[in-house]
């Protein structure tokens, strides 16, 4: 194929080079390469001439919807539409040519198996998103042939997304034009085999366990899976013998056998909310719901007495499919939109035992978080003395990471709390009382912003006692070894040390935000890991295992199993937690990103040590202060960033959109104004 004036295509040699015996490869090329024309834009033409004026209209003209049709301008026809009349007309001045043409196309139509363009493109070869994942990845990387016998695979090279909308356009004329031009393919044996070909596969994602056994059971008794392939083999034989009013009945029988399939699946993702989710079996949903809709599209096709604007319809669909047949982003969208919901859920469910509402649950709050600080203290030596040790910089960060896990865990068997854990899950309940309506009540506004005020105020009461416990007790400890042994557990040395590092002059602002992602990232860990846990049913897996119940007895073999049922987001979350922050930096340091964490109440520990340390004095030098406010902004930052990331997470998981944005704002606004205590304090 040649170009002619540098812009323009050449129509004429592109023609002239279409070979009914050349090769399978050059014959698919040369429809790649007619493709092509069609979509390339033509020049620029210089702007017509204006017009000359018209007279002025009169009044009855210039009123009515005459003059809104004056006005009116003509969508423009697309660009493929006209260069497809253009090569219509060619061929009908030429007869030779069209003659190659329709040799071509025949052969092409003979030779390639069309019916996996119509049951395989778009849907996933297997039921794994990890195994569709590699696949769509293989398209978008690799480049393909047109030396193939799959109209699936040649399709990708013939097709564009764009093509969708010039389909749609194409008129009546050109579609008869067409059907002329490809007179005498049997377009019919396809698209019945791929009906055949999309009930199986339909009918066997149905009858899988994964599906099979969390429908529900009165639809699952219909048996309309069952029945699907019977219906697709009564409109074979019917189309095939020339009975047309059979046809229909099979049609009409095969399409309520789909609705009731999609009914029995439409009960899955009520058991899988209940009961855990999986992507995969989310996937395999998806994929029958879309093999039901193509089965009604052909059937369309099909029994159409007219079938050019159904063709019309089906190409444009399958055009549209390519783009989310190789989207790796809307795969992973849709396939764990369902499972980012469930661990938003499962975090709102636990973010409410970490909002107060009352004084009474102001002041425990405030003494569940002066016992974490306290932990957290013991856990700040430990680290002093792991890092004293000078062990290769992976072993320093796992027992690092080993001693936060730890220490986290025992904070959450001791009922207590760190303040820096509640955001991630305090955002999904936030989230949850969101004004859906774009007409919320003053009320519904109020509520919600009742539940700022209650959130902030948790958090600070969190905060506040983490610090005022792990800070002053750390120095505590310090002062009395130094009195009993003549020398604290911590040095000067490492004061110095933490002096340097905690500064807000250096780079502290930025460790504390990636410290937030961690912290963000354990809460993803712990819904993640219980919706692992009730999906498998371990708890009734342990309350009912022989060697467990013989150990322990029944009913101590069911209270471990709710035990853990109960614990194990806690316990998920915590120890990712401890090991993220422990060796996260080792691992990033590895691959010469020198990052560290920064986490409040651990960095008021040892700012606690560094005084004392190098003593009182400590407190009129200015490094001090600045570590001070190094402690301060890092607060601020590992609970705004991991509430932020949290809050994101959990509007997009429901679907929601913030509606009456000004309006929470300036309730807010006012709420901070009239009563400011309310974020600091409960009422009485």
């Amino acid at each position: 194929m040649t170009r002619s004036g540098g812009a323009a295509w050449d129509l004429t040699a592109l023609v002239n080079a279409a070979d009914p015996q050349a090769a399978q490869a050059e014959r698919h090329l040369w429809l790649v390469r007619l493709a092509e024309w069609l979509r390339h834009e033509a020049p620029r033409a210089a702007p017509a001439p204006a017009p000359p004026a018209a007279p002025p209209a009169t009044a009855e003209v210039a009123t009515g919807t005459a003059a809104e049709a004056a006005t009116r301008t003509p969508a423009p026809t697309p660009q493929p539409l006209l260069r497809l009349r253009l090569l219509l007309n060619m061929l009908d001045n030429h007869p030779d040519t069209r003659a190659r043409v329709q040799g071509l196309l025949a052969a092409f139509w003979r030779e390639i198996d069309a019916p996996s363009l119509f049951a395989d493109f778009g849907f996933g070869a297997r039921r794994s998103i990890a195994s569709e994942l590699v696949d769509r990845l293989h398209t978008r990387w690799l480049p393909g042939t047109p030396e193939t016998d799959d109209l699936a695979a040649l399709f990708r090279l013939l097709a564009r997304p764009d093509d969708a909308r010039w389909l749609e356009a194409l008129d009546a004329e050109l579609l008869d034009r067409l059907g002329v031009l490809l007179a005498g393919a049997d377009w019919r044996r396809p698209l019945i085999e791929a009906i055949g070909l999309l009930a199986g596969a339909v009918q066997a994602a149905g009858h899988s366990p994964a599906l099979r056994l969390r429908m529900d059971r009165s639809l699952r008794g219909e048996n309309a899976f069952g029945q699907l392939g019977e219906a697709a083999a009564s409109l074979r034989h019917a189309l095939r013998d020339g009975r047309t009013g059979d046809a229909l009945q099979a049609a009409t029988w095969m399409r309520a056998l789909l609705q009731a399939c999609r009914r029995a699946a439409a009960s899955v993702p009520a058991h899988l909310e209940r009961f855990g989710v999986s992507a995969d079996i989310v996937f395999e949903l998806e994929q029958l719901e879309r093999r039901a809709d193509r089965i009604e599209r052909l059937l369309a096709c099909v029994l159409a007495p007219a079938p050019g604007p159904e063709w019309r319809s089906l190409l444009a669909h399958l055009a549209a499919t390519l783009e989310q047949a190789g989207s790796v982003r809307a795969l992973l969208g849709r396939s764990y939109s369902l499972l980012a919901r469930q661990v938003a859920e499962r975090n709102a469910e636990a973010g409410e035992h970490y909002i107060t509402r009352d004084r009474a649950e102001y002041r425990d709050m405030l003494r569940r978080a002066a016992g974490g600080g306290a932990v957290i203290a013991g856990t700040t030596f430990v680290k002093f003395g792991i890092t004293a040790l000078g062990l290769g910089a992976f072993w320093t960060g796992f027992w690092a990471g080993a001693n936060y896990a730890l220490s986290f865990v025992v904070v959450m068997l001791l009922h207590w709390t760190v303040a820096t854990k509640q955001p991630a899950m305090t955002a999904p309940a936030l989230a949850a009382s969101l004004p859906a309506g774009r007409a919320a009540g003053d009320a519904e506004i109020e509520g919600f912003v009742d539940r700022v005020a209650q959130l902030i105020r948790s958090q600070a009461a969190g905060i506040v006692g983490n610090l005022a416990l792990c800070g002053p007790l750390v120095l505590a400890v310090q002062w009395l070894a130094g009195a009993l042994h003549g020398a604290p557990p911590v040095g000067p040395g490492q004061g110095e040390y933490v002096l340097h590092s905690l500064t807000l002059l250096g780079p502290t602002v930025l460790f504390a935000a990636f410290t937030g992602v961690l912290l963000f990232a354990s809460s993803l860990v712990a819904g993640w890991a219980e919706n692992w846990f009730v999906f498998h049913r371990l708890d009734s897996a342990l309350a009912w295992n022989p060697r467990l119940v013989a150990l322990l007895g029944a009913p101590r073999a069911a209270r471990w199993a709710a035990w853990w049922r109960g614990h194990i987001s806690g316990l998920a979350a915590n120890v990712s937690l401890g090991f993220m922050l422990g060796l996260a930096p080792a691992l990033l340091a590895f691959v010469g990103l020198p990052v560290e964490v920064r986490h409040v109440t651990l960095s008021t520990g040892q700012l606690g040590a560094a005084l004392g340390a190098l003593g009182l004095a400590l407190l009129a030098e200015p490094a001090f202060w600045w570590c001070v406010a190094g402690i301060a902004v890092t607060g601020v930052l590992n609970v705004g960033v991991s509430f932020w990331l949290a809050f994101k997470v959990a509007l997009r998981s429901r679907g929601v959109h913030v509606a009456d944005r000004a309006r929470i704002r300036v309730a807010i606004r006012r709420r901070m104004w009239s009563r400011p205590l309310d974020f600091v304090r409960p009422p009485a």
